[in-house]
């Protein structure tokens, strides 16, 4: 460990869009802010991210085939591990520790459980560092949803003197709201780019849609929107999370019958789909921002949905505030989720609780994470 004050950990991400594995080394003082001063993606394997997408849905033997992905994973979050350890010139003893949050595939709080695929000890074994991981499972026992986990980092690293919204735009939407009085809430606004990576992936067999060409290319089919808005799950009040148990192609099935019968030939063109999901999530972000902080003067976005122009320009268009990258306030947004789990692996360490209620809905704040020693 450096000496001083100050610790260094890894966060490790993989999110809902399975696009890639982000690493971030991160310094953080005795109080919690950081600085990143290292980074690394790995990208998901093909045959691994179809497997983890199976994995979403019951099927054959899914045991054996969860604990072979796990094992894969680890591999791979390991080498990301690695790979910043190198590039900055660090050995595994500098490191305090590894947050690595795992690939979730089931997400059922009121059932009382969460599920992410990792095998912590396994990374331990190959980097020689000590592991956090196992995040969301004291949240959930403590009557919580176990997600969202990163608001109280990003009131550390962004808070104003005036509301603002942080927004993520992975698989899933969520937003972090940070009052003016040093309040935080946080919750799941619906899909970002989930929706449309699997549509596109359907349709073209792509693995998203670069800048939001297909669905520009696309019209909007405002039935099928006003159905998609109508689903129970936008009503239900914060604190409140999703996934892909919640809104997959299935789901999307489901709407289209709905909406324009059982005959695919009556179906429109997949382009206009396409284009009716971004202003699906366009529209849920931009409703729940006005319905539950409403003064917000500022959105500050990070995600891999930043990168989608077409997304982006929806978002400015329905919302009455700035909207900008966190990029201009001292964090690359493609580094902002793993670079979370370094500070929530701090936080275990330090003691401090990083579940919090208002964010959770979790009856009292959690201390999150277990640790595996190398």
């Amino acid at each position: 460990m450096p000496a001083g004050n100050t610790r260094r950990y890894i966060g490790i991400m993989s999110g809902t869009s399975l696009d890639a594995i982000d690493a971030v080394l991160l310094h953080l003082d005795e109080n919690g802010r950081g600085h990143v001063s290292g980074a690394a993606a790995v990208e998901l394997p093909l045959a691994l991210r179809e497997e983890l997408l199976a994995l979403h849905v019951p099927g054959t033997n899914e045991l054996d085939r969860a604990a072979r992905a796990s094992i894969q994973l680890a591999h791979l979050y390991a080498d990301a591990a690695l790979s910043v350890l190198s590039e900055g010139n660090f050995e595994p003893a500098q490191i305090a520790a590894i947050g690595v949050h795992g690939q979730t595939i089931r997400h059922q709080p009121d059932a009382g459980y969460t599920l992410q695929l990792n095998a912590p000890a396994l990374i331990a074994e190959l980097t020689g560092i000590d592991v956090i991981a196992d995040f969301r499972s004291r949240d959930i026992a403590a009557g919580g949803q176990g997600a969202p986990l990163v608001p109280a980092f990003h009131a550390g690293q962004f808070a104003s003197t005036q509301t603002r919204v942080v927004l993520n735009l992975g698989g899933i939407a969520n937003v972090t709201v940070l009052e003016a009085d040093g309040s935080i809430r946080g919750f799941d606004t619906g899909p970002a780019n989930m929706l449309m990576d699997a549509w596109i992936s359907r349709h073209l067999g792509r693995a998203y849609d670069a800048d939001g060409q297909w669905a520009h290319s696309g019209r909007p089919l405002p039935a099928l929107l006003k159905r998609m808005l109508a689903d129970p799950w936008f009503e239900l009040p914060p604190p409140k999370s999703t996934g892909r148990d919640d809104f997959n192609l299935n789901w999307l099935d489901c709407q289209l019958t709905a909406t324009f019968g059982e005959d695919p030939g009556r179906h429109p063109g997949a382009a206009d789909v396409q284009a009716t999901l971004l202003q699906l999530t366009a529209q849920s972000i931009a409703t729940a921002i006005r319905r539950h902080a409403a003064d917000t003067k500022d959105v500050l976005v990070c995600g891999g949905g930043i990168r989608n122009t077409a997304l982006m320009s929806a978002l400015r268009e329905q919302l009455p505030c700035s909207v900008d990258s966190t990029e201009h306030h001292g964090l690359p947004p493609q580094w902002v989720e793993a670079a979370a789990f370094a500070w929530l692996a701090w936080c275990h360490d330090t003691q401090t609780p990083a579940g919090l209620p208002a964010v959770t809905g979790a009856r009292r704040p959690t201390i999150l994470g277990c640790r595996y020693l190398a």
